[in-house]
């Protein structure tokens, strides 16, 4: 593996490298592989692989194997989530910065895809609201797929550039910005990220960098925590960008508490001394990591938020709906385009706000919809963690499990006619309608397995 000589040369002066260190890492074949757990699915997920947990993530484990992610139904059934572990570290970082209870806390990712940081500050704010961005719809789409097999209903997935949240002044508690980088802190991983990488590649993330944080930062209210992290080596995306966001944005750097063990090396930026954490794969289980942490000071004021109307159920539509949604006395139910989709009260309004402004490709979960007097109940709900009421549960081998995650047919002796929930050591992966003669499986088109 040839490592770019003017990365190794621009590393020379920063703190924690270490340059036969670095070689060797890179030359030495070593792959870490990781995934953080679903706190709110339980299972056996990969036991016989586990070999030790994530310091810094109470979630996340690291796997002595690297085993076929694909053909693992809980994989499918978003039991746990493959996640670099360095960029775990935002899970110790949040409760450091905030903490105790976090009830109705408003947070954006904002350059999210594929989802990693995501479900896991939905797990961290399960009684607030993340919203969950990504410029690149293709990437976008990706976001649904996975929020939705992560199944919490306290996320929102939005397709749209920076600029677009505008006029969203300070209204945001947190804000987590993983911004596009020149990504050496990937050559491990990826080798191809070595042929791509190039300083001028470097200057370009940086200036792109600062033209995110500009649109972004005013989004944050006063005493708002602003997380910024790339998967870059470079001062110039790292302590530069720190630097900037101090001078430039008027905002607070802010400590981190780190445990010695965990070699994770702290660095203060070269004008400002912001803090800033860097990890180094010689040091640490992971990959090359940065993150840095601020606090808004400005006292931000917007105007008042649009909120675009959403489409209520009617009384007839609610009496039928009751026997499926028991006692969830904490949702609130609107329709889009005759589906009925479920999301945290408190948050409605907040909804119909980002609703006025961005362009929405999934918020809360979808529960399903009416054709006559029949609830047709969708994936979303299937794998959600809300409660699974009116239809049977139709448990499945392994084998059965990916014949149906492949959308092929099968036909359990234990299937009862109708609607079934669909579910795995304990997990559901989704529907089927049972027919006596057949089944009809209802796993998406688009995200069934190909691999035989």
């Amino acid at each position: 593996m040839d490592l770019p000589k003017q990365l190794i040369d621009s590393l020379a002066n920063v703190k924690g490298f270490d340059k036969a260190a670095f070689e060797g890492v890179h030359t030495s074949g070593e792959q870490v592989t990781s995934i953080r757990l679903n706190p709110f699915k339980p299972s056996d997920v990969l036991n016989e692989y586990r070999s030790a947990q994530v310091p810094w993530c109470n979630d996340g484990f690291y796997l002595n194997a690297r085993p076929s992610f694909t053909m693992d139904p809980l994989f499918h059934a978003g039991a746990y989530y493959v996640q670099e572990a360095s960029s775990m570290f935002l899970q110790h970082a949040i409760n450091e910065l905030i903490p105790g209870p976090k009830k109705g806390l408003k947070v954006l990712d904002l350059c999210a895809a594929p989802g990693g940081k995501t479900t896991l500050l939905a797990s961290i704010f399960t009684e607030g609201l993340v919203v969950s961005n990504d410029v690149i719809k293709s990437r976008a789409a990706i976001l649904v797929e996975n929020t939705t097999k992560w199944g919490l209903p306290n996320m929102v997935v939005t397709n749209n550039d920076p600029d677009h949240f505008k006029d969203f002044v300070g209204y945001f508690d947190v804000i987590v910005v993983d911004a596009p980088c020149s990504g050496s802190g990937l050559f491990r991983k990826d080798p191809q990220a070595i042929e791509e990488w190039s300083e001028q590649n470097v200057i370009h993330c940086s200036e792109r960098q600062e033209r995110i944080l500009a649109s972004i930062i005013p989004c944050l209210k006063q005493d708002g925590i602003l997380l910024y992290s790339t998967c870059s080596y470079s001062e110039a995306e790292d302590e530069s960008i720190a630097d900037w966001i101090v001078d430039q944005m008027n905002m607070e750097s802010c400590p981190i508490k780190t445990d010695p063990s965990w070699n994770i090396v702290t660095t203060q930026s070269p004008q400002k001394q912001a803090w800033g954490y860097r990890f180094y794969p010689y040091l640490v289980k992971g990959e090359g990591f940065y993150l840095a942490a601020f606090k808004q000071q400005q006292n931000q004021f917007g105007g008042r938020l649009k909120e675009v109307p959403l489409t209520k159920l009617t009384k007839t539509e609610i009496a039928a709906l009751d026997p499926y949604i028991v006692n969830d006395l904490s949702a609130a139910y609107f329709k889009q385009n005759n589906a009925i989709r479920r999301v945290s009260a408190p948050f409605l309004s907040t909804i119909q706000e980002l609703a006025g402004r961005l362009y929405i490709k999934k918020a809360g979960i979808e529960i399903g919809e009416f054709k006559g007097n029949a609830l047709i109940p969708s994936h979303e709900w299937a794998v959600s963690v809300l409660p699974k009421n009116g239809f049977s549960f139709l448990p499945v081998s392994k084998e059965q499990a990916l014949h149906f995650l492949k959308r092929g047919n099968f036909m359990p002796d234990n299937a009862s006619i109708g609607w079934n929930w669909v579910q795995f050591e304990g997990v559901m992966l989704g529907l089927v309608k049972v027919l006596p003669n057949r089944i009809n499986n209802y796993y998406p088109a688009e995200w069934r397995i190909l691999k035989d």
